[in-house]
């Protein structure tokens, strides 16, 4: 009933919303050029093949988000850019703090099955995914890859792919904005064009930010530097990058489930960290790129970097659903991360309609972590929070190494106009060690490891039904087979519990096809398709002595259908409807509950994914005048539970701006889930039946001037 309401509301604001902002845009002075020509968008992308291409010309799905995209949403963070995303449920916070997301791809919910590309290069991809470092500010497009990219980035790319590009060095605008929000929300950034010396052109964005919550002692502060040089000239591009991030968050708590609800004595923003709760982290990363036209007509790219984070948490959460003495569990953990990743293709010319690209890539994870547990007592109410003496010995040990090589070549074959073969094919070698407990540095190279050498690679075919101009109607198909590490996060509860055996390597192999269509002289895409993803050994999350830990999850399948539609109706008004309908069960899967027998889960759906999410957005965008957004989006329900006894109903977020754009400067007011939506997002990986709600409704004004 209420997905049927909700289908009801949005056709209604689908129908009038355009009709509403046609009157406005009536006002602007719109040469009839602009009104008749065809408005095809161009995008380009490099994350499925590593080179330049457009998303209707590759047999996968992928779409891309632009810099003029994300500003009609009035999008400043990632979550917020991938919410249009077809087939993608983003949730904001999570166990990596409110600065943080959980994506969703294809119906699976994993903090590691995705790859963070960052500017070409694997953000955190050793381990988990850097998604609270990531920053929007002066930002050139945002590519998503659904499905694994097996032969680009191999084991690390599990189910998708998210690449964040930044303005070039080269590029000349600057910006400088301003933002002020809801429980004292601010922020600042300047984007300049540096003057040019010696050939090299420079690019620096510095922004500051503070996020605060309605959730009680959340918040999360941010300041980024990124600083960019390139020198392009006869023999080629050379570029380098540095990027500086320092991020302080006041992280918030999950809400527990009782039986099959939510606690109803816990409420909605209570916080049951310990006093002075946080969760800090420092990021540096340095990136150097060449590229160079080689004798014959061969293109050869390298690129490098190295990156260090450090890592420092005081957190805690609610052991008990009570009043008891000691009800909640705490630690103490700080962690060093290291990252080296280098790659080196050639993309040979293009001869006979084959092209051709190889080359290979290693990327190098390094881990120190030192830790200590602890039990307080948290009042259920949240009115004091919990006066805890830091730990200053920090007992618990563990190191760990991973390494991820491979060599790969791709081909793309036309042996006629209209149809495209696509083939890959990578070996991957993988390694990695750890060492736990406190006798870590003295039991170096005797620790358990594993290393694992297997090929995975990929096919598809694209077919060209209809061609006129800019319009097209395209038939793609492919399949893909990978396999993935499993992660070792160095969650404490895994080395408390003794756990030293690193677990089985996940598999997949997943088959997809459907349609790419453009019409109305390029003024409508759509793209639908289907999917079948079949998985073995996939992680999840367990909870072993009240402390996270992981564990493998025997067989699982994800299959669905996916639909995505743009249309540009005038040349400042735009919309956009998706729907994803996932169907992710477990095909054979035992586990114990409460020390009971083990329970045969297959054909349960798998936990927190929704089987429905539906997308219906408006956007009026002159190049002057009044400028609007409106985003309606619908998560359908889904069990908070692998036995499938708490089901979760689906619920509807409203966004919408309105603001005024001039020649050099836009001002907008921004409203962010005016429903006021306080549902369940995402599940608690340290804590047992605890959850992650939608952010409580808030606003924001925001000021840019380009000069």
């Amino acid at each position: 009933m209420a997905c049927i309401q909700v289908t009801r509301l949005m056709s209604t604001i689908l129908v009038l919303a355009p009709l509403s902002v046609t009157t406005a845009a009536g006002a602007q002075q719109v040469p009839p050029t602009q009104r008749t020509e065809p408005v095809v968008q161009k995008t380009i992308e490099v994350v499925a093949t590593r080179l330049p291409e457009s998303p209707h010309d590759v047999p996968q799905s992928i779409e891309v988000f632009t810099a003029e995209d994300l500003s009609k949403l009035g999008a400043t963070s990632l979550y917020e850019a991938l919410t249009l995303a077809s087939g993608v449920a983003i949730a904001p916070g999570g166990d990596g703090g409110p600065a943080s997301a959980v994506p969703e791809f294809w119906g699976l919910r994993e903090f590691d099955a995705f790859l963070l590309v960052v500017d070409g290069v694997p953000a955190g991809g050793a381990f988990t995914p850097a998604l609270a470092s990531v920053s929007l500010k002066d930002i050139e497009r945002v590519e998503i890859l659904r499905g694994a990219a097996p032969v680009t980035y191999g084991a690390t790319s599990f189910v998708g792919v998210i690449h964040v590009v930044h303005a070039a060095a080269s590029a000349r605008p600057n910006y400088v904005s301003a933002l002020g929000g809801s429980y004292g929300s601010g922020s600042a950034a300047i984007d300049l064009a540096l003057p040019a010396a010696r050939g090299w052109n420079s690019r620096l964005s510095v922004d500051f930010e503070h996020q605060g919550f309605k959730d009680e002692r959340t918040s999360f502060a941010r300041g980024h530097t990124l600083f960019r040089t390139e020198r392009t000239g006869d023999a080629g591009r050379t570029w380098l990058t540095a990027d500086l991030n320092l991020l302080r968050q006041d992280p918030a708590s999950p809400r527990p489930r009782e039986g099959t609800v939510l606690s109803p004595r816990v409420g909605p923003d209570i916080n049951h960290n310990p006093r002075g709760a946080f969760l800090d982290e420092d990021r540096i990363a340095l990136s150097f790129g060449l590229e160079r036209t080689l004798a014959g007509g061969p293109q050869l790219s390298a690129t490098a970097s190295v990156t260090q984070t450090g890592k420092d948490a005081f957190r805690g959460f609610l052991t008990s659903v009570s009043e008891s003495q000691d009800n909640a569990a705490g630690f103490r953990q700080k962690i060093d991360q290291t990252e080296i990743y280098a790659d080196v293709h050639v993309a040979l010319r293009e001869r006979g309609r084959l092209r051709l690209v190889g080359g290979a890539d290693w990327l190098h994870g390094n881990v120190d972590s030192k830790g200590a547990v602890f039990q307080y007592t948290a009042p259920l109410s949240g009115a004091v929070a919990a006066e805890v003496e830091e730990p200053n010995d920090l007992p618990i040990r563990a190191e760990g190494r991973r390494d991820f090589l491979g060599a790969y070549v791709l081909s793309e074959w036309r042996p006629v106009q209209r149809f495209t073969l696509s083939a890959g094919l990578r070996l991957n070698v993988t390694s990695e060690e750890r060492g736990e407990g406190e006798e870590a540095e003295e039991n170096r190279g005797s620790e358990p490891s594993q290393t694992n050498v297997r090929p995975s690679g990929s096919i598809g075919a694209l077919y060209s039904l209809w061609e006129r101009g800019a319009d097209h109607i395209r038939l793609f198909a492919n399949y893909r087979n990978t396999f993935k590490p499993a992660v070792f996060d160095f969650g404490l509860g895994e080395v408390e519990s003794g756990e030293e055996e690193l677990l089985e390597p996940e598999t997949a192999q997943s088959v997809e096809g459907g349609v790419k269509m453009r019409t109305l002289n390029g003024r409508l895409d759509v793209e639908a398709s289907l999917f079948r993803l079949d998985f073995d050994n996939l992680v999840t999350s367990v909870v072993r002595g009240g402390l996270p830990a992981l564990e493998n999850t025997g067989k699982t399948r994800f299959q669905g259908f996916e639909l995505a539609t743009d249309v540009r109706l005038h040349h400042a008004i735009t919309g956009r409807f998706s729907y994803s309908f996932h169907d992710g069960k477990f095909v054979d899967y035992e586990r114990s509950f409460d020390g009971g027998p083990p329970v045969q889960l297959a054909g349960n759906r798998v936990e927190m994914s929704p089987r429905h999410l539906l997308t219906a957005a408006g956007f009026l965008s002159p190049g002057q005048g009044v400028i609007g957004s409106l985003v309606i989006r619908y998560t359908g329900d889904r069990y908070l539970d692998k036995r499938n006894r708490a089901l979760a109903e689906g619920f509807t977020t409203v966004d919408l701006g309105i603001g005024y754009r001039a020649n050099r400067y836009e001002m907008r007011l921004d409203g962010r889930n005016l429903t006021d939506a306080r549902d369940p997002v995402s599940e608690s990986e340290m804590g047992d039946a605890q959850y992650y709600l939608m952010p409580a409704r808030h606003f924001r004004l925001s000021l840019g001037v380009r000069f």
